[in-house]
Parts: C-alpha cells; structure tokens; sequence
C-alpha cells in the first residue's frame, strides 16, 4: 500500500492499539536521532514562548479545477510556513497529500494518522513541530458501536468517523505533558454527531483531569448552537474561541472557495481544559490571486499550558 506504514513500538514512544488487529497507518512516528536527541532534553530556561496550535480541514486531494491539489498546495504551504504552528490536528487528508504537506512544512516536522476506513484514504493526521514537542503516547478509534474496529460505522454516518490522538511532552515547557483528540465529525447524520460526542467526552474523562487536554477538529456544527458544541462543554472543554484574551475577526470556517463571509459559522473549533490559557485566537484567511487552501478556513490559537 503505497505511503502506509504499520503501529509499532518504537522507543520513547508508547503507541496504544486500540483493536487486536494491525491498524495501517499514514505514517507513525519516525524513528530518528534527532528526535531522541529532543526528547533528552527536558526544557530550557527562561519564560516559555506559546504553543501554536491548529485546527485544518484540508479538502481531499483532487486533480478537479479550479481548485484541484496542484493549485492549493503551494497555497496551502504559503500559508503553513507562515503560520508556524506546534501542532496541527487535520481532517481529509489523504496519503499522497498528506506527504506533501509534511515536505512543504520541512525537515522538523512530523505526523500521526491512519485513514478513516482503516486504510490508505482520508485521515486525521496529526503534524507536530519535533523541536518543540515529542509523543509520548498515541492511539486511534472510531466512533461507532465498535470504536476499536477500523473503518467501523454504526451510526448511520456518510463515512467511517475517527479520532486521532497523540499525547505530547512539551520540551519547551520542562517536559509539561498535553493531549491532543483530532476529529471530523459527520456532515449528513446528526444522530452520528451526537452519539460522536458522547463516546468522546467518555474517552477524555478516562485521562488525569490536571493533563491539558486539546481538541481539535470540524465538527459540521456550529458553536453556541448545537447540541455538539453543548456536549463538548458539559465535558469540562472551553472553546478556545470565547476563552481568548484576543481574537482577530470572526468569519465562518467553511466557506466553499468564496470569499469568507464576517460573522459567519463557526463549525472548525479548537476546544480546551479550562486551565489553559488562551493568548489568541484566529481564523486565518490567507489566499493568493483568490486561490484558497481549502473550502475551510484554518483557525489557530496561541495558548499556554
């Protein structure tokens, strides 16, 4: 399977198999000395400069114009480099995209995920910043009935669902540790949705309360308006959005290649344990002679753990 890798064990890193099968991956971690090199060194001195953090709906790879992958990659790579996050939690991915974002954000980075069927297709892949952050730890389920089973779908769903998560050290902040839940919840079902939420809130409550927790993803709801965005308060998350001491301008996220509409609907969040704190937060409407990235709009926070 071209571009798929395999869970394994590799040293430093804890990797959590959710199912008693092997789970084709996207990419796992790499093994490399650079990364051991990182991961000996626990921190530095000084104040702690913020994590950077990214939620991404990529739109899949296509050769269909106007906005076909070749038009929106270097587009998509203007933009990452200017952004410069830590993390990156992002939806529909898929493998051969997937690698070309990891060579436009360059050497330093690395990425977690699997495809959303179990196998070589749309993922949600989590890129990371190695100078600043190592895994610890990673896993995947879906969200069905059967969430170890790859490619599960029980709830009616247009598509197999997933979360993707990766706990991190932070080799900035002393070795602090966080977690990250990367997810894409279902456009056609809000029955999917809803059941989603309720199998992710009891998957976080399953972690230490004091480990900052992160989610991130395009929930295909809008914020302060639906039972979703409710559900993932009620589970002790704050959107980052409303917890930021700053924010630029709000649009909606997803905007269909048009130009993005101010006020519009919040369905991309980024969502939080409410001791984190929020520098800033933003939705990032680059474009290049009105080429977009994506149909949706990136949005990224700056936070301290």
């Amino acid at each position: 399977m071209a571009g798929a890798g395999w869970i394994r064990r590799r040293t430093g890193l804890r990797t959590v198999v959710a199912a008693a099968v092997a789970v084709p991956v996207l990419a796992t971690v790499r093994a490399s000395s650079r990364a051991g090199a990182l991961g000996e060194t626990p921190g530095r001195a000084g104040p702690v400069p913020p994590l950077e953090v990214m939620t991404f709906n990529l739109r899949f790879a296509s050769a269909k114009e106007p906005h076909s992958w070749a038009a929106r990659r270097p587009v998509t790579r203007a933009l990452l480099r200017a952004a410069a996050p830590h993390v990156i939690g992002s939806q529909e991915g898929r493998s051969s995209q997937v690698r070309d974002i990891e060579a436009d954000l360059g050497p330093h980075y690395d990425r977690i995920g699997t495809g959303r069927g179990g196998g070589d297709d749309e993922s949600m892949t989590v890129f990371y910043d190695t100078r600043r952050l190592t895994p610890v730890e990673h896993a995947h389920f879906w969200l069905s009935d059967t969430p170890g089973v790859p490619g599960s779908n029980t709830w009616g769903a247009a598509h197999p669902r997933m979360v993707t998560w990766v706990r991190f050290r932070d080799l900035r902040a002393g070795g602090r540790e966080f977690c990250v839940f990367n997810t894409h919840l279902d456009n056609r079902s809000r029955y999917a949705r809803l059941r989603s939420v309720s199998l992710i809130a009891r998957r976080l409550a399953r972690f230490d309360r004091a480990l900052p927790m992160l989610v991130t993803g395009d929930f295909n709801a809008v914020a302060h308006r639906d039972a979703v965005h409710a559900g993932l308060l009620n589970a002790g998350l704050v959107d980052t959005w409303d917890a930021a001491r700053r924010r630029g301008a709000a649009y909606g996220t997803y905007h269909g290649y048009r130009e993005p509409r101010p006020g519009g609907d919040r369905i991309d969040w980024i969502l939080a344990s409410p001791f984190v704190t929020v520098h800033r937060a933003r939705v990032d409407t680059f474009s290049v002679n009105g080429q977009y990235p994506s149909d949706h709009l990136p949005v990224q926070v700056s936070l301290s753990l």
